[in-house]
């Protein structure tokens, strides 16, 4: 049985597409297709149906895919507890941020490692490729990115989530909720897709079947994307921890009268002597976040005159 083939498998269950498994892996599609065709020839068995609509897993893969998921974590586990043995983590921990990353959830990072047991934390902010880059090469422990794709190669936990806000001073309704099916009408300045907020922008439009009218333009990063848009040149949508001050025009973005939120994940590879002080510090990021989704929901933000 060849392991390589068991995590193609999953990147697939996970990606529901061969083509992004491929890239996730960095191999062609033919040589991942192969790899799992071998696969279900071994087991007898067919995994995966292909469709217009995608890839999803048959009645057989639905009950294998799980198995070979946990059997590829206790793998991960016995070789990362295998290398803790033969040469002990560092005393700090390489953390990549995405410039899109709030300081709140950095100042959490510090928490983190500060409580017992935890370690030194070193910061490098850079965009999404350069960051997985980063730690594809082990030259980063762990790095927070908007969730925006899945990541097969990878272990990963939602550790954050922060409400959405659109700036537009076009607007005459400032600070009041707006509704995501009354946003279409504003032209959007989007950013170069190196940090997720493109991504994001794009998908959350299209996964309502709305559509997203684009400035012709573009800003170089979010900071300016806020100043072209406080300017009147489109709208534009940004985390709200990103916003520089009261002073910019935004209203709160909603859907169904709930806040839209963009998620942030912490990334990070099984396969590492520091897999067992990452998973704490992961855990401990992630606490708040779970603690509010156990909490009762909040009630539907109320509609006003002119949305």
């Amino acid at each position: 049985m060849n392991i390589e083939a068991l995590r193609y498998a999953r990147a697939v269950s996970q990606t529901r597409s061969f083509s992004a498994a491929a890239r996730a892996y960095g191999v062609t599609q033919p040589a991942l297709s192969n790899g799992i065709a071998r696969l279900e020839e071994e087991w007898g068995l067919k995994l995966f149906d292909r469709s217009p609509r995608g890839v999803r897993p048959t009645a057989h893969g639905a009950r294998i895919l799980p198995l070979v998921e946990r059997a590829l974590a206790a793998l991960d586990s016995v070789g990362a507890e295998a290398r803790r043995l033969a040469d002990p983590a560092p005393e700090s921990i390489r953390v990549g941020v995405s410039p899109l990353i709030g300081p709140d959830l950095v100042a959490r990072v510090f928490a983190a490692a500060r409580a017992p047991g935890g370690a030194a934390v070193v910061l490098r902010e850079a965009d999404r490729e350069v960051l997985l880059a980063g730690l594809t090469a082990g030259e980063l422990d762990v790095v927070l990115l908007p969730a925006v794709e899945p990541l097969p190669r990878f272990q990963h936990r939602v550790v954050h989530r922060e409400p959405v806000v659109v700036v537009d001073p076009a607007s005459t309704t400032t600070g009041t909720p707006l509704e995501l099916a009354s946003a279409v009408d504003a032209s959007y300045i989007l950013v170069p897709d190196t940090c997720g907020l493109t991504a994001f922008t794009i998908a959350l439009f299209h996964d309502q079947g709305l559509p997203l009218r684009r400035y012709p333009g573009e800003a170089s990063n979010v900071r300016v994307l806020e100043e072209w848009a406080g300017l009147g040149l489109g709208a534009a949508l940004l985390p709200a921890s990103k916003v520089s001050g009261a002073h910019v025009p935004c209203r709160p973005l909603v859907r169904s009268g709930r806040p839209v939120e963009i998620r942030y994940e912490a990334v990070w590879s099984g396969d590492t002597p520091l897999s067992a002080d990452l998973g704490r510090l992961v855990s401990r990021l992630a606490s708040p976040l779970a603690a509010a989704e156990q909490a009762p929901p909040d009630p539907p933000l109320r509609r006003t005159h002119g949305q």
